[in-house]
Order: structure tokens, then C-alpha cells, then sequence
């Protein structure tokens, strides 16, 4: 059989949740245990066969390898993970994956009894999170799944031949940890010859199922924020691309590298077997000169132009996009057109969105839109048509339109902005805040508390569905919330927390709740995207200036602070994440929207702290995963985002103790932006890493208050009090005492009372041991 040339438009990967997160129903039915293994798969072939036949209804070849088998259960480093059967140890005897897949699968992801589940973190600069990999001397890879072969196997039988996709070998390394127990300096990327084989194997019976083009994803060609020096990674690539391409009995191999520019790896590939290279035309560039002998090399591949924005949701300019790809002529005959990246990224299809403002609609493109613009890009490339021409001149007449509309621009607020200086981002010197905090909210040594959300119940949920749609009245839903936050003060006065929130039942997501408050935002009802596994999000759509009309989580704070007399917390979403967690307009700078958003903030502390808030907690989570992924870049925009917080809190009274939270990040390579953000303590997740953090932030001199977490809330596991003090025992013999503060990983928003309840009373039994010690220790010192 003869593989086909490569498809002139594709795409790198398409969402994989459903339209109406079918994926996300059926996978958390299965976990409940009303949806069978079998009733799952059943599901998920569904799933799968939508999608083939929505891409080839939007444009796609059924029969081309334009379409991609990029679908997941959960996570697609996770896939490849379990795909050359890299389990960590610690999970011997509680899975096997020969006699129980899916079961070893989720295990892997969600934990189970004491065995906790592989660390979370982001996907490069992006809001996805993946599972990392847990690699050792040890680790036995083999082919021990064929999941994606059967995914071929099923469209062939469909009668689609489709392109399977895998994260590939050097990106799954780079990205892997060393397992516990490994030796000192063990790299898992050091593991890289034995690893390639397992590919070798997996593409032989990808070619045998039918496949004639294999999409192997290595976005760790386009960063520096990787543990190997890119000498090392660029030997390796060359090694790994001509043993693969080597085999003739394999697909063609399509190579792509997304989410930034390929730089030099784009030569080293060039001199492989390997047939396409895809790189990111929209995030990154292509070089501007290379050697006659890369030259020589490029022109017999298929050079695939990622010039359509997968990460974002605006209709962008197809014309310029039409110029990148010619562009990448003069380096390859062979072009083809693609998405920048996956469109995991991104909605599913703009048309579902009938309760949004149709000027606005027009300005966008979600994933359906994108491969539509994928197409119409590829045949203004192969020659173009008067049909292309009309498509092009609309694009750009909804950019006119978007530039001139009322909102994009609002004078008041640019003003504003312009009169900004230095001292508006000061606050008091750490020395006198600590002391005025310390006067002020007399709290104990390791002082308790949670990250703001508590647990979301079906009733909460209802009960917004009806106020929202007219069902109940206004007042109505506002006695079901007070009922809620006074039930939350009430368990945790019963838990013995020290310090208290009100646990967001108002708040249906962290950042859609303040575009809902703020100016220059509106929100889908149908745009979800996938956050992890089945968690999903739906991005607000920042279109214009920002501006607060009036106080937005005043009442609510003010409300549960009336019933206790311990502090509560005021509760806000930083800059920098409402940033990361919207889809944002691509016209201006971020840093003068993060400036925007950052002055409407510090607007709402002044009015927290006129309503008696003595603590104030702005979650940045999101502070590390906008870190752009060249360290060239890095400078910038660590100072326009640690500025950005600190214009919003830099207002705020000596004695207001600023919080700020962090998850989901490789905390170390930030530290010093954590530094200076300049917050009075800073919570961080740190459960599923056992405490890693705690060497960093003792060799860094950071010395504000830390608040390490000690439960992984995003595993439904409860923590043993042993556990507990084992992590919290940890931090104290890594940070000064009186730093140190008692938390969770992240908000409560995802799980069940029950287990939540459970959760912290052993977290506040371990405090009690732990103070305990310390004090029988001072005793006896004495």
C-alpha cells in the first residue's frame, strides 16, 4: 500500500470533551459506578465517530490523514505514558494494565486508597494541565497499550483513514520526573534509547492497522524551560528521527512543534527520514535564513504552516495568514496549511452561542470556524478562487468592524492607565506589615485555612440555573446563598479553622464570575474547554476595555464576616490569571489589559477593606503558565505580570494581610517573581510533589508567609492524618516556624462535602499534632 501525500489543510487536534461534554458525563458516570467499562468504550466510540464525521461535514478528506485520532480519555501525556508502559513503581500490585486497562488508566490519574495520583501540571504556556510522567534506571518500557491502534482500526472500519497522534518520545521524556527512589542527578531523559524501540513497535502496528501518516507531537522542541541543555535535545532529536525513519515499515511521519518557534531543531530535522515537519506560525517564525544544505533538505518535505490560531478564539486575519503560508514557500514547494496547535484549546463551534451579541460572533472563530479557515486558507494557496476572495475580504471587514466598535476603546479608562507611576505598585516596607498583621488578627502558630472555595453542590447549581433563568426571583437566590455561606462558617468554626472564607457558592467559576462584574467582558453558555481530565472551564471572552461599575464580592464577604468573629477572607481573582483563563483580545498588549483589570481590583479591595476585611487573598494561579517558553521573552513579561498584581494590591492598609495563591506550576524557576510580588503569604500547591517545593523556597530568601499545601484536592482521596503530618512536618524543618501557614492545595470547588470534611479534620488534627511537638520541643529546650 501507498501512502498518501500529505493532506494540503488539517489540523493538529480537535476537542475531544463533545459538543455537550458528552466525554465529561460519561467518564464521571463510569467513576461513580453507574456507567459500566464496556458502557464507557461503547461512549467513547461515539464520541469519536461525531468527530470524524463533523470534521469531514466542515472540510476535511475522510480517506486524506487530514483528519487527526487525537481523542483522550484523560490526558494524551497520560496516553503515552501507558502506552510504552511507563507506571511508576509505587503502583506495583495496585494495577495491571494487561488485565485491566482502563482501570490501571484512571488509577494512574485519580489515585487510589494511599497511592496518590501522578502529579498535575501546565502544558506549556497554556491552561490545559497534563499528568507527569514518573521515570526511573528501572522503568521496563514496552508496548503495553494499543489504544491508539484500535482507534485506527475503528475509522478504518468506518471507512475513514485517519492520522493517529502521539505525544512523542523526546517531549515525553523532557516532560517526565524522576521516580522516587531514583538515583541523585537521574535524568528520565537520559532513558531516551530505550524508549525509541517502543515507537519503532507502536508505528509498525500503526502502519499495519492502515495507517499511512502518524502525527508525533514534540512542542518540547520550542522551549528552553526543559531540564536538558538544547545541545543534548537537538543530538537526541537527530538520533531518534533517523532510527525511527530508518524502518520501512512505518507511516510517513509527520513531526510538529507547536506553541512557539522551532528554531534550530527545524534543520536537524530537515536532515531525518521524516516526511513533514509542522511548525507555529502564529506564536513563533520561521528562521529567516538557513543553509543551502538545510535548504536542499526542506525542499523535499512537506513543510506544514500552522497559520490558523488554535489557542485563541478571534476570527483573526486570514489574509495575513494566507501570506505566512506562502511565506514558508521559499523554504518548502510542499506546504500545507494547519492550526497552530491542537484545538483543545478552544469552544467547539460559535454557532451554539445564540444568547451572545451577533456583533460579536462575527468577530469570532471557535474550533468547528477554525477548520473551516483552515480550508479556506489552503485553497488560497493552491491557486485561490473568488469564493476565497470573499473570505478573506470578510475576515478583514470583522477586524475593521471589531477596531471601531463602542467598548473596545474607553478614554476614561486609558486615562487612567496613563497616569499610573511606580508608587501606585508600593506598599508599606514587609517589616512594618508584619507587624501590623500580627497586632491586628493575633493568629497561632501555624495558623489554619482553606483556599477560598468550598464544594459546589447539585442544589447551588440548581439554584443559580433558576434565578438565571427566571424561575426564582432575585431574592429568592440570594437566601439560598447566605443559607450556604452560613452553613460553611458554621462547619468551619465546628473544624476549628483559624482563619475562614465564604466559600464562593455566588461564583460559578473563579474568573467567569468577575467578567460577569467587569466591563469589556462577555461569556458563552456553550464554550467549554478542556482543563483537565474531565474538568472543564468556559474561557470568558475579553473583548474590550476593562472597568468595574461597582463592588462585586463586597456583600458577600461583609455577609459571612458578620457571623464569626474570627477573620475571613476576602476572595479575588488576580490580573494575571483572569488573564490566562479568558480568551483575550489579541489587538493591544497584555500588559495594558493586565493594567485594566489590575486598577478594577484595586478598587475592590478598597471597598473590602471600608467593609471591614482584614485579610484579602488574589489567587494568581495562573502566574507561572503564561511564562513564555524562550527564555528571552521571560524578563518582560515577568515584570509587566508581577506588576500588574501589585498595582492591584498595591493600595491596600499596612495592616491588610495580602494572600496570594499558586497551583499547578514548577514553583522554582519563578521564585524570585513570587518574591516580588510582594504578597504577606502566598499559598502553593506542593501535596502531589511531597514537599518539593520546600528546598526552593529555602535556598531562594524568601522570607513572607508560605502556605505549602498538605491535601491534593484534586484526587478524591482523603489524606491520613500520618500523611498530613509527614508533609506538614516536612515544610517545618525546611521554613522558619512562624512562617508558615496550614492549607490545602487549591479551592474545595470540585469535591463532595463529605469527603472534604473528612479531608480537614485530618489536615487540622495534623497541625494539632505538629504544634504539639513543636511546643513539648521548646519545653524541653527550656
Amino acid at each position: 500500500m501507498t501512502a498518501s501525500a500529505f493532506p494540503t489543510g488539517t489540523i493538529l487536534g480537535y476537542p475531544r470533551i463533545g459538543r455537550r461534554r458528552e466525554l465529561k458525563k460519561a467518564v464521571e458516570a463510569h467513576w461513580a459506578g453507574t456507567l459500566s467499562a464496556s458502557e464507557l468504550e461503547d461512549a467513547v466510540r461515539s464520541i469519536r465517530s461525531d468527530i470524524r464525521d463533523r470534521l469531514v461535514a466542515l472540510g476535511l478528506g475522510a480517506a486524506d490523514s487530514s483528519i487527526p485520532e487525537s481523542f483522550s480519555l484523560y490526558d494524551q501525556v497520560l496516553d503515552a505514558a501507558v502506552t510504552v508502559g511507563a507506571v511508576p513503581s509505587r503502583f506495583a500490585g495496585e494495577i495491571d494494565l494487561a488485565a485491566d486497562e482502563l482501570d490501571a488508566y484512571f488509577t494512574l490519574a485519580r489515585g487510589r486508597g494511599e497511592i496518590a495520583p501522578l502529579e498535575m501540571t501546565k502544558w506549556f504556556d497554556s491552561n490545559y494541565h497534563y499528568l507527569v510522567p514518573e521515570i526511573g534506571p528501572d522503568t521496563t518500557f514496552g508496548l503495553t497499550s494499543e489504544r491508539l491502534v484500535r482507534d485506527v482500526v475503528e475509522a478504518r472500519e468506518a471507512g475513514f483513514v485517519t492520522r493517529p497522534v502521539i505525544v512523542g518520545p523526546l517531549t515525553l521524556l523532557l516532560l517526565s520526573k524522576a521516580e522516587e527512589g531514583a538515583p541523585e542527578g537521574f535524568e528520565p531523559f537520559s532513558r531516551i534509547g530505550d524508549l525509541v524501540p517502543v515507537y519503532a513497535e507502536l508505528l509498525a502496528k500503526l502502519r499495519a492497522a492502515g495507517a499511512e501518516w502518524v502525527q508525533i507531537d514534540e512542542p518540547a522542541l520550542v522551549s528552553d524551560a526543559v531540564p536538558v541543555s538544547s545541545e543534548r535535545v537537538l543530538r537526541a532529536l537527530d538520533g531518534v528521527y533517523q532510527r525511527l525513519g530508518a524502518s520501512s515499515d512505518r507511516p510517513r511521519i509527520f513531526v510538529s512543534a507547536a506553541y512557539g518557534s522551532i528554531g534550530d531543531a527545524l534543520g536537524v530535522l530537515a536532515a531525518t527520514p521524516v516526511e513533514a515537519i509542522g511548525v507555529d506560525l502564529v506564536r513563533g517564525v520561521l528562521p529567516s535564513r538557513v543553509d543551502s544544505a538545510t535548504r536542499t533538505r526542506l525542499a523535499e518535505k512537506t513543510l506544514v504552516a500552522g497559520v490558523i490560531d488554535g489557542r485563541n478564539v478571534w476570527r483573526g486575519d486570514l489574509a495575513a495568514a494566507l501570506e505566512k503560508a506562502a511565506d514558508a514557500r521559499r523554504l518548502s514547494h510542499s506546504v500545507a496549511v494547519s492550526t497552530s496547535t491542537t484545538l483543545i484549546h478552544v469552544p467547539h463551534d460559535v454557532t451554539l452561542e445564540t444568547e451572545l451579541d451577533p456583533r460579536l460572533v462575527s468577530w469570532l472563530a471557535f474550533a468547528d470556524q477554525k477548520v473551516q479557515q483552515v480550508g479556506i486558507v489552503a485553497r488560497g494557496l493552491t491557486g485561490g478562487t473568488a469564493a476565497v476572495e470573499r473570505e478573506l475580504a470578510a475576515a478583514s471587514a470583522a477586524l475593521a468592524d471589531r477596531d471601531a466598535a463602542p467598548g473596545v476603546h474607553d478614554n476614561s479608562v486609558r486615562g487612567r492607565v496613563s497616569l499610573l507611576s511606580a508608587a501606585d505598585r508600593e506598599r508599606a516596607s514587609w517589616a512594618e506589615r508584619r507587624d501590623a498583621q500580627r497586632e491586628a488578627l493575633d493568629l497561632p502558630v501555624l495558623p489554619t485555612t482553606t483556599i477560598g472555595s468550598f464544594p459546589q453542590t447539585a442544589e447551588i447549581r440548581r439554584a443559580r440555573a433558576r434565578y438565571l433563568s427566571g424561575a426564582d426571583s432575585a431574592e429568592t437566590y440570594v437566601t439560598t446563598i447566605k443559607n450556604e455561606i452560613a452553613d460553611v462558617i458554621r462547619l468551619q468554626e465546628e473544624l476549628g479553622l483559624d482563619v475562614l472564607v465564604h466559600g464562593e457558592p455566588e461564583r460559578n467559576d473563579m474568573v467567569q464570575y468577575f467578567a460577569e462584574n467587569l466591563e469589556g467582558f462577555e461569556v458563552t453558555k456553550h464554550g467549554w474547554v478542556q482543563s483537565y481530565g474531565s474538568r472543564c472551564t468556559r474561557p470568558s471572552i475579553l473583548w474590550g476595555d476593562v472597568s468595574r461599575l461597582g463592588p462585586i464580592t463586597v456583600g458577600w464577604s461583609r455577609y459571612a464576616q458578620s457571623l464569626t468573629d474570627k477573620p475571613v477572607k476576602g476572595m479575588l481573582t488576580g490580573p494575571v490569571t483572569i488573564l490566562a483563563w479568558s480568551f483575550v483580545r489579541d489587538d493591544q498588549p497584555l500588559a495594558e489589559t493586565a493594567a485594566q483589570v489590575a486598577l478594577a481590583l484595586r478598587d475592590e479591595i478598597a471597598d473590602l477593606e471600608r467593609a471591614g476585611i482584614r485579610i484579602v487573598q488574589v489567587d494568581e494561579p495562573a502566574l507561572r503558565e503564561l511564562l513564555p517558553l524562550r527564555e528571552e521573552d521571560q524578563p518582560a513579561y515577568l515584570e509587566w505580570s508581577v506588576g500588574a498584581f501589585r498595582l492591584a494590591t498595591g493600595g491596600a492598609k499596612p495592616d491588610t494581610q495580602i494572600h496570594t495563591h499558586l497551583c499547578y506550576s514548577e514553583f522554582g524557576v519563578v521564585l524570585d517573581a513570587i518574591k516580588r510580588l510582594d504578597a504577606d503569604v502566598t499559598s502553593i500547591e506542593s501535596a502531589r510533589s511531597r514537599m518539593e517545593i520546600v528546598d526552593d523556597i529555602a535556598a531562594s530568601g524568601f522570607d513572607h508567609g508560605i502556605g505549602p499545601g498538605v491535601y491534593d484536592i484534586h484526587s478524591p482521596r482523603v489524606p491520613s492524618v500520618d500523611e498530613v503530618t509527614e508533609l506538614l512536618t516536612r515544610a517545618v524543618e525546611g521554613i522558619e516556624l512562624d512562617r508558615i501557614w496550614v492549607n490545602p492545595d487549591c479551592g474545595l470547588k470540585t469535591r463532595g462535602y463529605e469527603e472534604t470534611a473528612a479531608s480537614l479534620r485530618n489536615v487540622l488534627e495534623a497541625a494539632r499534632l505538629v504544634r504539639a511537638r513543636i511546643a513539648e520541643r521548646a519545653e524541653a529546650a527550656v
